[in-house]
């Protein structure tokens, strides 16, 4: 929590500047003036940030301000987009005052003179060597799309949008996309196991995490051979790493969210492990 204590503790010089800046400070509000208040008298030295904090401060604006864009997209925000934000934010372990943060950069988001380009733009010039928080940002776009439990075309659209502006390939989105759908069915037969154990339901959870998931959320066809699969396990294992991405920029705050994902990807190679009978 380093970098939002040097946020609000009046180290100013270390704010972006640009759009993801101008969109920061309106949503840090009067909290950004109590920083601006603090900052050192002449003469004093402040302490530049470091690559790692300027990364984090990015990632959590962008998170939020491009959520709430796409919750908009179809004109509408329901109740479950909402809902899958406050999710995030609950995992996030958010202080009070950086849900009101991140609250407010999500309503940002929703504003008609939003500048999704411009953000994205600077997103990615702070971050763009940093391939995997690439990645695990529009991993978190995707989810936030099928948050309503499906996908509008206009949110379609902006997906393709934020995709190009930040060098992924269709082909990429496709392939994030259908993890992002397998995981969330690995969800949901976890939470109907779940349920069924504590005598709430007797769900049928055939189709629901199912091996064709599993493959997916390895990015791999079922026709890979068994030394493929261990290597596409390795590479998102490696990809998700929370430790390794944190060290990269991703705010510590979200470390539970790659967390999460290391452990859908360790499911899905147990899953293909025991069907093809792998050591």
């Amino acid at each position: 929590m380093a970098w939002w204590g040097k946020l609000l503790g009046g180290a100013f010089g270390f704010m972006l500047g640009g759009p993801l800046g101008a969109i920061l400070g309106a949503a840090l509000g009067h909290q950004y003036d109590k920083g601006l208040k603090a900052l050192p008298g002449a003469g004093q030295r402040q302490v530049p940030p470091d690559q790692q904090e300027l990364n984090q401060t990015a990632f959590f604006t962008a998170t939020f301000a491009v959520m709430g864009h796409i919750a908009k997209a179809d004109g509408v925000v329901t109740p479950d987009e909402i809902r899958f934000a406050e999710a995030v934010m609950q995992q996030m372990d958010l202080t009070q005052e950086q849900r009101e943060t991140a609250i407010n950069l999500f309503r940002e988001g929703k504003r008609e003179k939003f500048r999704l380009d411009e953000v994205l733009d600077q997103f990615h010039s702070q971050i763009g060597r940093q391939r995997n928080l690439v990645r695990m940002f529009m991993e978190i776009q995707v989810q936030a799309a099928y948050g309503d439990g499906k996908k509008h075309a206009a949110e379609h659209r902006i997906l393709e949008s934020i995709s190009k502006r930040l060098g992924i390939s269709a082909i990429e989105l496709g392939m994030i996309e259908q993890m992002v759908i397998a995981s969330m069915h690995f969800q949901q037969r976890e939470q109907q196991q779940q349920d069924s154990g504590r005598g709430r339901t007797r769900s049928n959870t055939t189709g629901v995490g199912s091996l064709s998931d599993a493959y997916a959320i390895l990015e791999i066809n079922k026709s890979a051979s068994d030394g493929e699969v261990k290597k596409a396990y390795r590479r998102m294992l490696s990809r998700h790493h929370p430790d390794k991405l944190a060290s990269r920029g991703l705010p510590e705050e979200m470390m539970k969210m790659a967390a999460e994902k290391t452990h859908r990807i360790k499911q899905a190679y147990e899953m293909i492990k025991q069907s093809r009978g792998m050591r």
